[in-house]
């Protein structure tokens, strides 16, 4: 490296760490750092969402800002397995944490996250959870029910309009998907780690997906699914051994997600566990039949026949039947899709707007 460019770096670190130190002698708690996990998915995402949403309350607030565990001010943990650290707990810090799924039954992990939730419950300032099983969770494990707050994976609507036939056309040429065929979406992250993804992160489902898509295919000869999402080596292994046709665009980052579901014709969940996903309110932001499992926010905000089809998990045959109902009823269709978007406005970012002031009253300080 030469030395202009070490020269520079030096100088971003100094910077860096000055902007840090300097958040030391600030009010104390007016300042939010909000930690992700940096990978460049989901958690990223939800890290920006919150910092516009913070900066519309009119909080000082930032993304992984690097704290030192000296500052009396406050880091939001959009990952809840920071309850299996116990460093995150000896600060001067407020703290509060996302909490959104994890059967504590059913997984070791999981059950760990739980273990730490109880050990640190004291020490967490807020609690937010995505849906009603989550605060159930949070309950049973001696939380105070003031510190949680049920606020649901928000979307952007603006950013998720309703798909024209313009943009679908222009989706279908970009993406080299047929005009003709019937596209199923899944824009997840369903592998093990962040590698190819050949081993199935079981509770994302994607072995059911692979056998309804399958039967599907008997009832829809021109069938195509469009993935997006790292690890999803075990999705694309199954379609390829199973004849049915797919594209998975890798996106530079999370904002091209929203083309991508003007393309479809239908949305499938069928995750055995999940805290939202944030696909259950894009999807219906942008006019998307969705198909789903009950589980995660889709508890609370799904409605079978009303704004969603509708299934328990597992149910191969129930999600099958909404996949073929919502590809072939277009007057339910058009009735669920019209629910589906007034859901989605009912849980943007500017509708949890006074949800998340309420979070924050007596957290951060204005």
């Amino acid at each position: 490296m030469s030395p202009s460019k070490w020269d520079a770096r030096i100088r971003a670190v100094t910077q860096h760490v000055e902007a840090a130190r300097s958040l030391l002698y600030l009010r104390p708690y007016s300042v939010l750092s909000i930690r992700s996990d940096a990978a460049g998915w989901v958690l990223d995402e939800e890290a920006r969402a919150l910092h516009g949403i913070a900066s519309r309350l009119g909080l000082r607030s930032g993304i992984n800002l690097g704290l030192s565990s000296l500052a009396r001010q406050c880091s939001h943990f959009t990952s809840q397995f920071v309850l299996q650290d116990p460093r995150h707990f000896s600060t001067r810090q407020r703290i509060s944490i996302d909490y959104f799924h994890g059967d504590p039954s059913g997984d070791a992990g999981f059950a760990e996250n739980y273990a730490g939730l109880k050990r640190y419950g004291s020490a967490i300032t807020r609690l937010r959870v995505s849906h009603s099983r989550m605060r159930q969770l949070a309950l049973e494990a001696g939380i105070d029910v003031a510190k949680i707050h049920r606020i649901p994976i928000g979307v952007d609507v603006a950013r998720f309009p309703l798909r024209s036939v313009a943009a679908r056309a222009a989706a279908r040429k970009r993406l080299e998907l047929p005009e003709s065929a019937v596209v199923l979406g899944s824009f997840q992250k369903d592998g093990v780690g962040w590698g190819d993804g050949l081993e199935p992160k079981l509770i994302k489902g994607p072995d059911v997906f692979l056998r309804v898509v399958s039967a599907l295919k008997e009832a829809v000869p021109e069938l195509w699914v469009l993935l997006t999402g790292p690890s999803r080596g075990f999705i694309r292994e199954g379609l390829s051994n199973a004849g049915i046709p797919f594209r998975h665009f890798m996106t530079a980052d999370y904002s091209e997600i929203s083309a991508c579901y003007h393309a479809l014709d239908a949305y499938l969940i069928t995750a055995r566990d999940e805290g939202g996903p944030k696909a259950l309110l894009e999807a219906m932001a942008s006019g998307v039949p969705m198909i789903t499992t009950r589980v995660g926010q889709a508890i609370d905000l799904a409605r079978n026949g009303e704004n969603a089809w509708v299934a328990e998990s597992e149910n191969v045959d129930g999600l099958l039947a909404g996949a073929i109902q919502a590809l072939n009823d277009s007057d339910l269709r058009a009735r669920l899709v019209a629910s589906a978007r007034q859901t989605a406005e009912a849980n943007s970012h500017e509708a949890q707007l006074s949800l998340w002031k309420e979070l924050f009253r007596g957290y951060v300080e204005s």
